[in-house]
């Protein structure tokens, strides 16, 4: 697949831009939860599933943001599950790398990048009348940069030293649990039943994203 020139350039400055985070290394560790040190595998997973899917719903409205821009510009929930997987798979990789101090980013750098992550699917979807096939990488991007804001936050209630994993698998899980509850509501609240409206568009995507993406730039200089 080939890109376009334009798109390509994008797509080099947003890794540049990742690759200047990663250089940032400064090891530390995680926050300890002890907590649940001692206690049962299964308590473990139930807290951090929990702990996971609050993260998103209600807690996380930016990312509820994002998500619900992701939906809006096709209309197959296939096409949207293969973007939330490739958002999930890369948030799970800066976010165990993250916890474990092999790559460290300061969130006053994170969070206004999120927050501009939001804006640009938003704007995306006023210029787009359809899906690209660029458009999962550029998700997948945006989800390493919201991987480590994810660690930001989990890092404030620290994970217990001998389930690392356990509780990383069970908080990311968690955090996809949510974000398909967000999908299914979008579809079946909105998406299903308007899609094949003449006036989809102009009445449903065009106004979300508007309201979206002017969201997203109050985040982005409130964060700046």
């Amino acid at each position: 697949m080939k890109l376009q020139p334009g798109i390509s350039n994008s797509l080099q400055k947003l890794i540049a831009l990742l690759i200047v985070f990663f250089a940032a290394t400064n090891v530390y560790a995680h926050t300890i939860n002890y907590a649940l040190e001692s206690a049962p595998a299964n308590h473990v997973v139930w807290f951090y599933l929990k702990l996971g899917f609050q993260h998103i719903i209600p807690e996380g409205f930016d990312h509820i943001l994002f998500v619900v821009g992701l939906c809006l510009l096709s209309t197959k929930i296939k096409t949207i599950f293969w973007q939330a997987t490739a958002f999930t798979v890369a948030h799970s990789i800066t976010l165990a790398l993250s916890m474990k101090g092999l790559i460290v980013a300061p969130p006053a750098l994170v969070e206004p990048i999120i927050a501009l992550s939001i804006m640009f699917v938003a704007i995306e979807n006023l210029l787009l009348s359809e899906l690209k096939p660029w458009r999962v990488a550029v998700v997948f991007l945006f989800g390493l940069i919201h991987g480590m804001g994810f660690a930001s936050s989990l890092n404030e209630i620290g994970l217990p030293p001998n389930k690392f994993f356990t509780s990383i698998l069970a908080f990311n899980a968690g955090v996809e649990l949510g974000q398909m509850t967000v999908i299914i509501g979008v579809f079946g609240l909105i998406i299903i039943p308007l899609r094949t409206k003449i006036w989809y568009r102009k009445t449903v995507v065009y106004p979300l994203s508007i309201l979206i993406a002017i969201i997203a730039g109050y985040w982005t200089f409130q964060r700046i």
